[in-house]
Order: structure tokens, then sequence, then C-alpha cells
């Protein structure tokens, strides 16, 4: 193949003089740090305490790892070519993000946010630097591939029910250990029995699977080392094993997309050695899916070692089998292939055909597992997910309506956003019906909600620029050159296509696999010198060192602070718990607050407690200092529920009801969906109108009844929307106009004088079960109604009276009295 000369061609150090001691030290930093993260729960910015200082423990981690970086590249920087230019550019990731601070819709979300961001940029900043040198390459290249098969081989010790062994392994280094057992790594939903290995969420680990799988079949056919190829051989059948006990189908579905992308890259006999190696280990795991699930199903309800074992030798001997075979296919078939294809490759566009080709093989192999009866060779639970793989089940539409509401968001936020977390906080306020979902399962559309369409032009920028360079310089190299780097392309295309499905980067390791793949391809592409925007040498070195040295100490600082508030919080929580102290529990809380004064968590704690001596001792300072502290949290956290129903309840308890009602009215389009709001404003409505009826205020009393009906209203217009949901739509929550609704509407028509308004209304609400108070007293309205208008429900009045003979004297009364 023809090797122009374009610009400045990427080379990567073949030095093997002596490095100094800062590489080493840098290093096996990085080492540690990918072995440490996998186990924080894949560092999930979980948007929870929980989870919290796992990340921020990443971000010194990574901050002190940039600054390693700085003193072993120091002579490194210079602002010669357009590849020294990406250094810097990534830097407009986190400070995209900390614009969008201006409108966030979350303050604490959004500093979450911020500090992935600065995470993901000092590792991209390492790698493009680090992974340019041939030896810092290999050890990493290496280091990511272990660590990938020891989360494979951890999800599998899961899997065969040896939680306790698991939980040994990894307890001294991860929070996520409860009771010798990691939480959630087999996990268990409508589906039933899901393998998600350290990630506690199985699409996720689907993800990163399809990118290991496919980085372990090109490692196979790279690999010099015989023991190389045994052991990345070994390893095809784990991984798609696990891959089916996701029970994913957007792993299935984005499989082939990949693995057909990725056949583009490769000469025809590299193409043939790849479909055959993905076509063994295939065959192979599909023979075993049905024992490895039956046996790790029932060892998960009852751990048995001699089956354990049994399932290990089960997995292990195929295994080894397909090693062999592979290692087999590589050291006689693959170079007879390479000399017998030499002709067919020099010919354009020669390697298109066989991809081409595996699009009509993967859509007839498709076809068969799905429409006829050889998916019976799968087990149960994977026929299923096989079965319901189309365009009109459940979770694909209601993806698309995620994505239809955080258009909404965005229209409503188009520059810079709504700040990190905008989805997770905003999603109440725009959903099209009632669901609980604080991801927006596609990772680009989250990212055009939180930093706008300013940040998502710089970052698709960025990457896109990253992928055309790469895959320009890709087609100038010879073999050895490409193989150098194209594991990093493997792991962040394969990461990146598939969130476009799920939200895969908010488990923060994921991302830093991403960004240190692109780091790895800047590293290797092809990079055209700077005419107008160089600098001379020094004065870069200098300037670009201090600017990230100093940011790294203030971020570095930052981290440390946000550490200490993470665990004030956690400690605050354990004290509350056992604590009947009010000083005691006050100083831990303050504690975090002093660090982090709107954190979200130690900010509800606090107006609880307040909450709590104020209605003991009615003191009016612990009321004040209530509504002080809810007030600071509302202004950082201006969408924060649990805020405002505490201070909705406080100031219910003070006596202060219009002010609860302003809030509830105030807020009823940031939670339109939610029916405890609408039963808590309409309620409200009804009782301050009622004391406005009393005081004969007719202005007041007309402003809440119709502040109540309109309310009421909404919901039917909900209840009418819901409707037209497409019933394939799985409702994970209830929207409906509840007894407490219909009777408190039904007692605003009732005390206007509008009885056949208030019958029609309050029969929404009957319910048969007369045992509950709100219940009888619909029924009691609802038949005082009726024969008011000279109408009547016997059958109802006398269930009414036998499950309450009371209800007779007050039906009578209420009767009487006069509206």
């Amino acid at each position: 193949m023809s090797n122009p000369v374009y610009g400045k061609q990427a080379k990567t150090s073949t030095r093997d003089d002596k490095r100094p001691a800062m590489f080493w030290v840098l290093i096996v930093g990085i080492i540690l740090f990918l072995a440490w993260a996998p186990f924080q729960a894949a560092l999930f910015n979980g948007q929870m305490l929980d989870f919290e200082k796992p990340l921020y423990w990443a971000l010194i981690i990574s901050t002190i790892l940039l600054i390693l970086g700085i003193v072993t590249y120091y002579k490194k920087f210079k602002l010669e070519d357009q590849r020294d230019w990406l250094a810097v550019l990534v830097m407009l990731l986190p400070l995209t993000y900390v614009l969008s601070l201006v409108s966030a819709a979350s303050h604490y979300l959004a500093m979450n946010m911020v500090v992935v961001q600065c995470i993901y940029a000092a590792l991209f900043i390492i790698s493009i630097y680090l992974l340019q040198d041939r030896l810092g390459n290999k050890i990493i290249h290496n280091v990511i591939m272990t660590v990938a098969y020891v989360i494979v081989g951890f999800g599998f010790i899961n899997w065969f029910g040896q939680w306790v062994l698991a939980g040994k392994l990894v307890g001294w280094l991860s929070q996520y250990v409860y009771q010798n057992r990691y939480t959630n790594a087999v996990m268990t939903d409508t589906n039933g029995l899901r393998l998600t290995s350290v990630f506690q969420y199985a699409n996720t680990y689907a993800a990163f699977l399809m990118a290991f799988l496919f980085a372990a079949v090109f490692c196979l056919m790279k690999s010099k080392s015989w023991y190389g190829k045994a052991t990345h051989g070994f390893m095809l059948v784990p991984i798609l094993v696990s891959l089916f006990l996701t029970l994913s189908r957007g792993g299935l579905v984005m499989l082939p997309v990949v693995f057909v992308l990725l056949l583009l890259f490769f000469k025809p006999a590299r193409q043939i050695i790849w479909i055959l190696h993905c076509a063994i280990a295939g065959v192979a795991s599909i023979s075993l899916l049905a024992p490895i699930t039956n046996m790790g199903l029932q060892l998960n309800k009852t751990y048995n070692g001699g089956e354990a074992a049994k399932a290990w030798g089960l997995l292990i001997g195929v295994s080894l089998v397909v090693a062999v075979v592979l290692w087999l296919v590589e050291r006689y078939l693959a170079p007879k292939l390479e000399n017998a294809l030499k002709g067919w490759t020099s010919r354009k566009l020669s390697n298109l055909w066989l991809p081409v080709g595996s699009v009509v093989v993967i859509g007839l192999l498709a076809f068969l597992f799905i429409g006829t009866g050889l998916r019976s060779v799968l087990p149960d639970n994977v026929q299923v997910r096989l079965e319901n793989i189309n365009f009109r089940q459940h979770s694909v539409l209601e993806r698309l309506v995620f994505y239809q509401d955080a258009a909404k968001s965005i229209k409503d936020h188009p520059v810079i956003g709504s700040g990190g977390g905008g989805w997770a906080t905003l999603y109440e306020k725009y959903q099209d019906y009632p669901y609980t979902s604080r991801q927006a399962h596609n990772f680009f559309m989250q990212y055009l909600v939180e930093v706008g369409i300013l940040g998502f032009v710089i970052f698709m920028s960025f990457i896109l620029y990253i992928f055309y360079k790469y895959i320009r310089n890709y087609i100038r190299q010879n073999d050895e050159e490409r193989d150098s780097h194209f594991l990093y392309l493997i792991v962040a295309l394969s990461i990146l296509l598939h969130s476009l499905l799920d939200f895969n980067l908010s488990y923060v390791f994921m991302g830093i696999l991403v960004f240190v793949s692109l780091g790895g391809m800047a590293a290797a592409m092809d990079s055209k010198p700077l005419k107008r925007l160089s600098m001379s040498a020094s004065g870069f070195r200098i300037t670009y060192s201090a600017v990230i040295g100093i940011l790294s100490i203030v971020i570095l600082f930052a981290g440390l602070r946000f550490v200490q508030s993470a665990n004030a919080a956690t400690y605050a929580k354990q004290i509350m718990a056992v604590s009947t102290s009010f000083e005691e529990i006050q100083s831990a809380i303050n504690k975090d607050l002093e660090l982090r004064p709107t954190h979200p968590d130690s900010v509800i704690r606090l107006a609880a407690l307040y909450k709590s001596v104020y209605q003991q001792t009615k003191k009016e300072e612990f009321y004040t200092a209530a509504i002080e502290v809810l007030n600071t949290g509302l202004k950082a956290e201006p969408y924060n529920k649990i805020m405002y129903n505490s201070k909705i309840n406080l100031l219910q308890i003070k006596g202060e009801n219009e002010q609860a009602f302003s809030i509830l009215e105030n807020n009823i389009s940031n939670f339109r969906w939610d029916n405890d709001w609408y039963n808590m404003l309409i309620t409200q409505a009804y009782s301050l109108g009622d004391q406005a009826r009393e005081q004969k205020d007719t202005a007041k009393e007309q402003k809440y009844f119709q502040a109540g009906l309109a309310a009421y209203q909404q919901v039917l217009d909900g209840v009418a929307h819901i409707k037209t949901v497409p019933p394939e739509i799985q409702l994970t929550r209830t929207f409906e106009v509840t007894p407490s609704i219909a009777l408190s509407t039904g007692k605003i028509e009732f005390m206007s004088g509008k009885l056949a308004e208030a019958a029609n209304i309050l029969k929404n609400g009957l319910k048969d079960d007369l045992s509950d108070a709100t219940n009888r007293e619909v029924a009691r309205y609802y038949i005082v109604a009726l024969q008011k208008q000279g109408q009547d429900d016997k059958a109802l009045y006398d269930k009414l009276i036998k499950a309450d003979p009371k209800e007779k004297e007050q039906i009578a009364q209420l009767k009487s009295e006069k509206k």
C-alpha cells in the first residue's frame, strides 16, 4: 500500500534507552488507578451521596497523575503541530461545563459533572504524550486488556454463586461490598438474573464486553507470541457468554454494527481471519450457553461447591479448546491466506466485499435466531430477549420518548444547556407521560441537554477530528504502525456507538477508557505542522506547564475538599440514624455544610433536624433556621422536590398555608405527573378556599377554588393523554384521579353549590374498600350530592352504612348544612 507523505507523520518513540524514574512512577500510578476504578461501581456518577466519594478520589488521583505527567513530559510540550493543540483544546470540555453552571438546574450535579470532565481531560493529556512512547503504549495496552479480563472473571465468580470469594477479593478496596458480597454483581429485574460484574447495570456491562470482545480478537491477531495468542483466544468464549448473560438487547443489536465497521479497517485476509475467530468463538459460546445459564441460575438460588466446580470446568475446558483452535488458525491458516490474497488486496475497494457480505450473513442469522425454531438452542431467558427485539417493544418506544423530552429541554436551554445533571433534574418537567428515569439513555442527547449546542459542537468537533485524523493516517501506515494503536479505536468506537442507546458514560470508568483511547488515537494520528498558530517551544512549554500545573493544584485541593464533604455527609447520615443528641447531629451536619453550603443531603437533614426540634419546643429560632437552610439550598437546587416538600411541610406546621400553597402552585409545571403534588395542591386549595368562604372573603375563595379546579382539569387532561401512550410502554408510575383528589375537588364544587358537577367528580374517586376513611368520605359527599338533586344510590348508601354505622348521622348532618 502506498504511503504518501502528508505533513508530519506520526511516530511512536522506539527508544530503548533508560526512561526517567518519573516515567515509571507515572506508569505504576496509572496501573493502580485502572485496577482500582472498576471496583468502585465503575465510578458511577449516580447523583447520590453513596456514589460521591469514589468520584472525588478519582479526581484527586487523576490530578496527581497529571502533575506527574507534566514533570515527565515537560520537554515534549510544544505547540508545533495539530496534535499539540489537542492537549490544549481538551480543556474546553470541562470549561463548557463550568460555563453551564450559569444556568445549572442543579449546582450540585453540575459541579459533579465538572469533576468528571476534569478527570477525562487530565487522562487525555497524559495519554496523548505517554502513548507516543513505544514502551508506554505497550504497557498501557496490556494493562487495559488485563483489567478487562479481570472484570470478566470477576463476573463469573459472582455468576457461579461464589459471592463471598468475590467480596473478600475486592472488599479491601471497594466500598460496594456489603456482608462479603459485591452489590448487584448479578442483578435481578423483570427479565430474571442478569450479569453485571462490577457495573451494577447489565446494559453498560454489555457495552464493555462488546468493546473487549473485538479488542481480544484484534489482540489475538496482532500478538507475536504463542502465549499472547492463547490468552486472548481463551478469553473470547467467557466474554461472549458474559455478553449473552447480560440479557442486553442493545448489546446484541450493536454487536453486528461494530463488527462490520471494524471489518472495514482490515485487508481481506485479516477480514476472513477476524470472521473465523468470531464464528468459532460464537459457536462454542452458544453450545455451552444453556448449561452455564442454568447452572448460574441454580447456584444463585442455592450454592453448591461441586456444581460451581463443574460450571468452572465446563467454561474453562471449552475456552481452552477454542484457544487451541484459534492458535492453530493463526499459526497455519492466517499466513497462507495472507499470501493467497495478496492479489485481491491490491484491488481497489477490495476491503468492502466481505463487510457487505457480512451484513447479509448477519441478517440471515438474525432471522434464523429470531424468526425460526433455531433459537431453541438458546436458554429460555435469552430466547425471550431475542423475540422482543423490534421497534415496537417498550424499551425502544421509551427511549424515543426520552429523546423527544430531551429536545424540549434543549429548546428551553439551547446555547449553554441546563448544566451537568440537567436531565436528571428537569426530566419531570418535560416528560410526556409519568416515568422515572434519571438518565436519558443516550449519552449524546444527555450531553446536549447539559451543555447546550455550544458545548455539544465543541465536544463533537473534538472527537470527530481525532477520528478523522486517526483514520486518515491509518490509511497511509504499514501493518505494524496500524496495529500499534488500533486497540484504542476499537474501544472508543464500540463504547461511543453503544452510548447512542444507553448511559454508558455515566460510568466514569467507561469514560476514562474512551478518553484514554482518544488520547491513544491522537498519539498515532498524522499531525500537520502549524504555521499561523505555532509558538516557540520554550514559550509554550513554560506557559502550558504553568497553566496546567496551577489548575491541577486548584483542582486537587477542590477534590480533597469534596472528599472531606462526602465523608462528613456520610458520617452525619450515620449519626442521625443512631443518635438522639441534637448538638451531636447538628455538629456532624454543619461540618459538611461548612465545606459545601448547599450540599443537598445535608441541607435536607439539617432542615429535618430543626423541624423536629421546633415541633417539640415551639421555639421560633428553630423554625427560622430550618427555613433559612432550605432557602439557601433551593437557590442552588431550584428543582429539588425533597427540599420543596420539606419547606411546604414546615410552613404548614407553622400555619403559613398560603405560602405553602404558592410553592405548590408555582412549581406544578416542574412536576407535571406527580400525583402527590396535585393532591397536596388541590387539598390545600379547598382548605384555603373554605377558610376564605367562612371569612366571607369571596375574592380569596374564588382564587383558591379556581386554582384547585384548574389543577383537577390538568389531572383529567393527563389521564386522557396517558390513554394515547402506546400499550407496549410499561408505565412505572401511576397518574390518576385518586380518592383524595376527587374528594377535595368534589368538595370545592359542592361548597360552590354545583351539585351535579360535584357528583360527577366524586364518582371518579369511588372505591370498593370502604374501610378507608378517605374512601368513606368520598362516598358520603357523593351520596349527599345526589340526594340534594333528588337522586340516590341506595346500594352504595347501604354498603357505606354497613362499613360504618356512624355514616348515617354524618350524611344527615352534611345534607342539612347550608352552603
